[in-house]
C-alpha cells in the first residue's frame, strides 16, 4: 500500500517535467517561426534580441506565455499550437505594443485584451485560409493592432499613451524618419553603411531599431539556414539597388520595410514555401518592385485613418503569389513544398531524394512475365526488330550456362529452353484480344504475314496495356473478357510469328491493339544479373544482355517488416525504451509513429521490399536509426543480390562542413549519400547489412554500417555506427 503512493508522485512529476519541457518547447517554436523555422538557437537568440527594447521583448513574452495558456485551456490544435502557429502573431503584438505604447495599467489590460483578439484571429484565419491551402502569415496581427490603433486614436484612447517612436512614423508616412534617441547608442557600431542598414533592417523584423540585434538575429538565421541568410541578403541588395535606380524613396528606404516587406517576402517565398532553386532566387528579386508598388500604394491607402502598414505588403504579396502558383495544371518549376520541414535545406534535399527515389509512384507496379531467369535478347531500341515507333519493346529467352539458347541439336522449336514454358500476366488486369491460330515456324524462318504470332493483350489501366508475342498455338489459358491476376499463367511460349527461334516479345502500349505502338514504361522489382553481378532494380527497363528475374522473397523477411496499422513495438537501448506504432494517414499511406517525441517515418511495404520514404522529427531517437539501417531491405536472401538507393545529403546531420554546400546548393550539387544493403543467411536468422556512403568529386567514404537480425519471423535488435558514433538496440518480447 504504501509504494502506491509513490508511483502516483512519480508519476506526476514525469508529466509535470513533460509538460514543461512542451511548454518551452511551444515557447521557442513560437519565436522561431518569426522566421520560418523551428530552429532553437535561433529562437533563443530572437528571445535575446527583443529585450534589447525591454519593454518590448517583456510584452512580447507575455503575449506569448497568455496565449499558450488560452490554447491550452480551450482545447485547440496540439499541433498547430506547439509548432508556434497560433502563437506568433501574439509576440508580434507584444512586441508591438511594448515598443509604441508606454507603460500604464491601460498597456496591461489592452494588451491581455489584444492577445485574446489575436489568438481568436489566428485560429479562424488560418483554418480559413488551409481550405486554400494558403498561410496565415502576419494577417491575424495586422488586423488587431489595426483595431487597437483605431480605438488608441479615437474618443478617450482608451488610456493608451503612444510613444514618440520613429518606427512608427516609418510605418506611417512615405518619408523616412530619423530615429529615435533611445535607439542610437545601439547603432553606433563602426560599420559601414549598408552593413549597418542590413543589420537594421534584419531588427526591425522584431520592432527593433538596432544594428547590435540585427547582428544577433543574423547569426540566428546563419546557424538556421544558410539559404534563408543567403535570401536576406540578395533581397535587400536588390532592393537597395531598385530604389537607387527609380529614386523611389530619395532618402531611402525604412528599415521596417527593408526588413519585413522586402527582405521577409523573399526568404519565405522563395526559401520556405517554394523549394529553393535559380528560378526561386529569380523570383525573389521579381518580388521586389511589387513590393515598392504595395508598400506605396497601402501607405497612402491606410494614411486615410492613421494607420500603419505593418506587415501587410508582405502578406499580400506571399499569398497572392502563392495561390497564383497553386492554380497551376502543370507545377513543373517552381514547385511549391508539400511537407514542410521549416529548413529551405531539408524541404530542398527531401524534394531531390523524392525526385531520385519516389517517382517511382507514378507507375503500376508491373513483373516480368515469366518464371525464373531469362535473358534479354534484344532490348529497347535493339536494331534487330525493335526500331521506331515499335522500338520500346524486350525479347527474351533462356540460356544455360555457356549463354546457348538450346539444346542439341537446335533444329526444332522443343529444343529451346524456353518453348512451352509458361507466360505470365505482369499485373492484375482485363484481357483485352487473344489471338491463338498462328502455327509456330520451323527453326530459321519467319512469317512475316502474321507478324506478331500468338499474341494476349491485357488492360491493365486506362491508357496502358501489355502485349505478350509469339505464343505458342492453342496454349491460350485466358479468353476475352476475362480479369486476370498478376503472376497468373496466359499461355506458353513459342516461336509464331517473325519469331527465327522461340521467344517472348513483351512490350507496354497505349491501345488495345495487336499492332499498336510501344510506350517506354519501367518494370517495378526485379534482380538483374550481368558481369558486373546481380543487383535489385526497382522501376528500371531491364538492359539488354543481362539475365533478370522476379524477386523470389523471402518469406521471413516479409513477415518482419510487414508493419500493419496497430502493428506496436517497444525498442529499447541504453536504458531508453521508446514505443513505435503504425497508422495511415488520410492519403492511404502508412508510417511509424514515435510515441513519446511525435517523430514520424514512412514507409512502404510491399511483396518484393521494404524502404522508407520520408522522415519527419528529431535526430536523436532510435526511430531515426532504424530508418537509416532499415532504409531499403530486399526481400531476398539470395547471395549477390543487393538493393541500391540514395539517401538525403542531410541524413547524418546538417554539421557545419555542409555550411558552404547548403548555400550553393539551389544551384550547384556535388555531394551525395548512397545506401547499400544485402541479406545473408545465419545460424541466429537472417542478417541485413546496411552500408551508407558520402560521394564528392569522384571519391566515396563510408559514413554508416548497420546490421538488423530476424529471428523467428520478427525482427529482434539492430546495430547502427554513424559517423563513428554506435547504438545498439533491441526490441522487446
Amino acid at each position: 500500500m504504501g509504494l502506491k503512493p509513490i508511483a502516483t508522485a512519480k508519476k506526476k512529476k514525469q508529466q509535470l517535467k513533460k509538460q514543461t519541457l512542451l511548454f518551452i518547447q511551444a515557447l521557442l517554436n513560437s519565436y522561431a517561426v518569426v522566421f520560418f523555422s523551428q530552429h532553437n538557437a535561433l529562437a533563443v537568440l530572437l528571445l535575446c534580441a527583443s529585450f534589447i527594447n525591454p519593454m518590448a521583448g517583456a510584452a512580447g513574452l507575455f503575449a506569448v506565455c497568455a496565449a499558450l495558456a488560452l490554447l491550452k485551456l480551450s482545447g485547440y490544435q496540439k499541433e498547430a499550437t506547439q509548432a508556434g502557429l497560433y502563437t506568433f502573431n501574439p509576440l508580434l503584438l507584444g512586441l508591438g505594443f511594448g515598443s509604441f505604447f508606454h507603460f500604464n495599467a491601460a498597456f496591461c489590460i489592452w494588451l491581455a485584451v489584444g492577445t485574446g483578439l489575436v489568438v481568436m484571429a489566428s485560429v479562424i484565419l488560418t483554418a480559413t485560409l488551409a481550405k486554400r491551402g494558403l498561410p496565415a502569415l502576419s494577417l491575424p496581427f495586422v488586423l488587431v493592432f489595426w483595431l487597437l490603433s483605431l480605438a488608441a486614436n479615437g474618443y478617450g484612447q482608451m488610456g493608451l499613451l503612444p510613444k514618440e517612436s520613429y518606427m512608427l512614423n516609418e510605418l506611417s508616412v512615405t518619408e523616412t524618419a530619423h530615429p529615435h534617441q533611445l535607439f542610437d547608442s545601439f547603432n553606433l557600431l563602426p560599420l559601414p553603411f549598408y552593413l549597418r542598414l542590413f543589420f537594421r533592417a534584419v531588427s526591425a523584423i522584431l520592432f527593433q531599431d538596432s544594428a547590435f540585434a540585427g547582428l544577433v538575429i543574423s547569426i540566428g538565421v546563419l546557424i538556421h539556414s544558410r539559404i534563408s541568410f543567403s535570401l536576406l541578403l540578395l533581397t535587400f541588395i536588390g532592393a537597395c539597388v531598385f530604389n537607387s535606380l527609380t529614386r523611389i524613396y530619395p532618402d531611402g528606404l525604412g528599415h521596417y520595410h527593408l526588413g519585413v516587406n522586402f527582405m521577409m517576402a523573399g526568404m519565405a517565398l522563395s526559401g520556405f514555401f517554394i523549394v529553393p532553386s535559380v528560378r526561386s532566387y529569380l523570383l525573389a528579386l521579381v518580388t521586389i518592385p511589387l513590393g515598392y508598388l504595395l508598400t506605396g500604394a497601402f501607405t497612402h491607402l491606410l494614411a486615410v485613418w492613421s494607420l500603419p502598414v505593418l506587415s501587410l505588403p508582405f502578406c499580400f504579396m506571399v499569398m497572392g503569389m502563392l495561390y497564383f502558383l497553386k492554380l497551376r495544371e502543370h507545377p513543373n518549376h517552381l514547385p511549391l513544398v508539400v511537407y514542410q520541414n521549416y529548413s529551405p535545406e531539408a524541404n530542398l534535399y527531401q524534394y531531390l531524394n523524392g525526385q531520385q527515389r519516389l517517382n517511382d509512384m507514378r507507375y503500376l507496379n508491373l513483373s516480368l512475365p515469366f518464371m525464373g531467369a531469362w535473358s534479354v535478347w534484344q532490348g529497347y531500341d535493339g536494331g534487330i526488330t525493335h526500331k521506331a515507333e515499335w522500338g520500346q519493346a524486350l525479347d527474351f529467352v533462356v540460356q544455360d550456362e555457356d549463354g546457348n539458347t538450346y539444346k542439341l541439336p537446335g533444329d526444332k522449336p522443343q529444343d529451346y529452353y524456353c518453348y512451352n514454358k509458361p507466360v505470365l500476366a505482369c499485373a492484375d488486369g482485363l484481357v483485352e484480344t487473344v489471338v491463338m491460330h498462328v502455327e509456330d515456324n520451323p527453326i530459321g524462318e519467319i512469317n512475316t504475314r502474321e507478324n506478331w504470332g500468338n499474341t494476349i493483350v491485357i488492360k491493365h489501366a486506362d491508357g496502358l496495356y501489355s502485349k505478350v508475342s509469339h505464343l505458342k498455338p492453342n496454349s491460350a489459358k485466358v479468353n476475352p473478357g476475362d480479369m486476370v491476376k498478376r503472376g497468373d499463367i496466359l499461355a506458353l511460349c513459342g516461336n509464331s510469328g517473325r519469331s527465327p527461334q522461340p521467344h517472348l516479345h513483351f512490350q507496354l502500349q497505349a491501345t488495345p491493339y495487336v499492332g499498336s505502338k510501344t510506350i517506354s514504361y519501367p518494370l517495378a522489382y526485379f534482380n538483374e544479373s550481368s558481369k558486373g553481378g546481380t543487383n535489385f532494380q526497382s522501376f528500371k527497363i531491364p538492359a539488354a544482355n543481362s539475365t533478370v528475374s522476379n524477386i523470389d522473397g523471402s518469406s521471413a523477411l516479409k513477415h518482419a517488416f510487414a508493419f500493419q496499422p496497430g502493428y506496436v513495438a517497444k525498442v529499447s537501448a541504453a536504458g531508453i525504451t521508446e514505443t513505435w506504432e503504425v497508422f495511415t494517414d488520410v492519403l492511404n499511406q502508412t508510417y511509424l509513429l514515435h510515441h513519446e517525441s511525435g517523430d514520424i517515418a514512412y514507409f512502404v511495404s510491399n511483396d518484393a521490399a521494404f524502404y522508407f520514404t520520408a522522415f519527419y522529427g528529431g535526430r536523436t531517437s532510435l526511430l531515426y536509426q532504424f530508418h537509416i539501417a532499415a532504409y531499403k531491405v530486399i526481400f531476398s536472401a539470395e547471395a549477390g543480390v543487393k538493393a541500391q538507393d540514395v539517401f538525403p545529403v542531410n541524413i547524418a546531420g546538417n554539421k557545419a562542413g555542409l555550411w558552404l554546400y547548403d548555400a550553393v546548393s539551389p544551384f550547384y550539387r556535388f555531394i551525395t549519400r548512397s545506401y547499400q544493403s544485402y541479406t545473408r543467411m545465419l545460424s541466429a536468422g537472417l542478417l541485413v547489412t546496411a552500408h551508407g556512403y558520402n560521394n564528392a568529386f569522384g571519391k566515396s567514404k563510408q559514413f554508416m554500417r548497420a546490421d538488423v537480425l530476424v529471428a523467428n519471423n520478427r525482427l529482434t535488435e539492430f546495430t547502427i555506427t554513424v559517423n563513428g558514433k554506435q547504438t545498439e538496440a533491441r526490441w522487446e518480447a
